[in-house]
């Protein structure tokens, strides 16, 4: 697709749609350039997070892949409200992606 990155999740309804995906998919959030200071892939700072309780953790308790900068859609769980976990961008994932306005471009 042209002019579409990963899903920027501003809103409960969005968080909610994309928890109906139920695959661990990326999601367009990362803390790869200062460590705990997450932003959007626009450059946005998060506001409104949908965290796994105990997350993010930036791998503490895993040392196979320290350093977890980006954000997965983690399925499984009971809460459309609570599925965001940190962790390493090398990781293999689906990808949920939108759109984006072309005058924004």
């Amino acid at each position: 697709f042209e002019h579409g990155n990963l899903v920027i999740v501003n809103s409960r309804e969005k968080q909610r749609f994309i928890f109906a995906f139920n695959k661990r998919a990326w999601i367009g959030l990362t803390d790869r350039e200062t460590e705990g200071s997450w932003k959007w892939v626009d450059g946005t700072p998060l506001i409104t997070s949908y965290w796994i309780i105990d997350q993010p953790n930036n791998g503490r308790s895993v040392s196979t892949f320290p350093g977890e900068d980006c954000v997965e859609l983690q399925n499984g769980q009971d809460q459309p409200e609570k599925t965001w976990n940190d962790l390493n961008c090398a990781q293999k994932r689906f990808w949920i992606c939108e759109l984006c306005n072309n005058n924004s471009q």
